[in-house]
Order: structure tokens, then sequence, then C-alpha cells
């Protein structure tokens, strides 16, 4: 099992800025700092290439990001300044996730100690998403011929919009994801699979329509490879969540979700995905805890 970290290229933000960057390298700290893994198994993925980011975007999409040719609307909608750090950054977190699939397939595991950019369209970024890494994971693992089928448990507590459109045509890779109705996006894709909540959603219904959710997803894609988005923004008290899991609660559906993959054989790439909680250590508690359960569970 290999850990992939992306928290050495930092993004320069404006003061004030909602998205938060310390938790990457907060996240990296506390692991080592537990002793759960051997930091020998901390890895810098590589930097995704331009035909890899091309399974999932736009040509000239690609190049406006590498050239900082975004208009100011485009920017606007990616949530982001343009700085030569954040394609590098970018390229990196969706190295990470396709470094992730290709170690779970061959070890059972792989995290991605960011990833989750699933705001990201095919000719677009949105919602400080640049690259969409599950899609463009899991295009190049069914490409090299790693596996055949995948599916995607986006459990962010933002649909994975983008996610949906690029794979809307993909027989090959299945989507689900469960979020919360009214929040962000607005206007919704369609995922082979949605799952819209309430607000003020709990633990028990949560983890109720989940374990529906699992079932129905494996049964209609018959996956070879799962690709986990293990948001941490379900969380009570998470920013602009607006759902009502504890941490114990999230710390089920991570197991949920894990024992699920265990007993079925199925190797699973983690990623981090979203988490505002308005106390950082809070998302940093809530990435480690699926962290060190996914570990524990499936590593021993």
């Amino acid at each position: 099992m290999k850990l992939f970290y992306t928290d050495i290229f930092v993004l320069p933000l404006p003061a004030g800025h909602h998205f938060p960057m310390e938790k990457y390298s907060m996240l990296r700290k506390r692991i080592a700092g537990a002793g759960i893994v051997d930091e020998k198994l901390f890895y810098i993925p590589h930097s995704a290439t331009d035909d890899e980011l091309s399974l999932a975007h736009d040509q000239l999409y690609i190049s406006k990001i590498i050239n900082n040719t975004l208009s100011s609307k485009e920017l606007r909608r990616l949530g982001l300044p343009w700085t030569k750090q954040l394609v590098e950054r970018s390229r990196r977190s969706s190295g990470a996730t396709i470094d992730a699939c290709m170690e779970a397939v061959e070890n059972g595991l792989g995290i991605n100690l960011a990833g989750g950019t699933h705001h990201a369209f095919r000719g677009y970024g949105e919602g400080y998403c640049v690259f969409n890494d599950s899609a463009i994971a899991a295009k190049t693992m069914i490409r090299e011929g790693r596996v055949k089928r995948v599916v995607i448990f986006d459990c962010d507590v933002h649909q994975g919009n983008g996610t949906a459109a690029i794979l809307s045509d993909d027989k090959d890779i299945f989507t689900f994801s469960i979020h919360g109705r009214k929040n962000f996006p607005h206007d919704k894709e369609t995922s082979d699979l949605d799952i819209a909540l309430e607000d003020n959603t709990s633990d028990t219904l949560y983890l109720k329509m989940l374990s529906n959710g699992i079932n129905q997803a494996i049964e209609a894609s018959n996956p070879d490879l799962v690709i986990y988005l293990a948001g941490a923004d379900p969380y009570e008290d998470d920013k602009f969540g607006r759902l009502a899991l504890t941490k114990q609660g999230l710390a089920e559906r991570d197991n949920m979700v894990f024992e699920f993959c265990r007993k079925s054989g199925l190797p699973i790439a983690v990623t981090m995905a979203g988490g505002y909680a308005r106390d950082v250590e809070d998302t940093v508690d809530i990435h480690f805890q699926t962290v060190k359960n996914a570990i524990c569970m499936l590593n021993p």
C-alpha cells in the first residue's frame, strides 16, 4: 500500500480565501505522527501528462490552464487564481489518483491524500477543481488494460457534476453520487446513480441510503476497481455542508465502503475530496480517520 501526497505543491492563495490549503500538510503530518504507516510508503506522485489529461478534458481547456489564457469569467467559475503552482499541483493531484489506482490494482489499496476534484468538466473548471482526477484515472486504467470496469463512489456532500458529465457516455465507468439535494451545484448533472439528501440528514438515514446505493451501483457496474471520494464535508459543522453527520457517522460511512470492498475482493483507490469545517482540525480529523480505517481494514 502506498500513500501519495501533493502538499509540497502549495497554491499561493489570497488572504481570507475559503479553500483550506493547509489541511493537506496537516493531514500528512498527522498520519506520519500517528505511526500507523511506515513513512517509506509516502510517495510524491507523477505529474499527469497532457495525454492523460486529454482522456477527460478538451485540448483547448488544457492549453488555457497551462498557458494562463483563461478568461476572467472562467477564473471566477474556477474560484482559484492562476499561478504556475496551480498548474503543477493540479497535474500532481491527478497523477496521484492515477498512481493510487495503479497501487490499488496491484496491492488492494492506494490512497491519494488530496484529489476528489469532481466539479471539473471537460472544457472548464469549477468549484476549486481544475482537472477531474477521478475521470482521468478511471479512463487511464481502462486504456492501459489494467481494468475493464470502474465504479466511482462519490461521497462528497456536493454532487460530482463534472464527473457525471464527462463520463455520461462511458459504459465502462459507473458514477454514483450521494449528496445534498439543495447544495452546490444548483444545476445538477445526471450520474448513473444519484442519491440526493435533504438538509440536516443525519447518520442513520445517510448510512441506510448509502448502503442501498452501494449495492445498486455494484450490481449495475460489476466493477474491477472502486474509486472512493471520501469527502469530509457531510460533517455537521462544515461551513458548506448542510448535512448533519457526526464524526462517528462518517467513520461508519468509510467502514461500510471498505468492508464491502474487502468482502468483495475489490481494489479501492481513496481520495479525500472536500472538507470546510469551521475548525480545520475537524476536517483533518475526518480525513485522518478515513486513512486510518482504510489501512486497518484493507491493509492489516
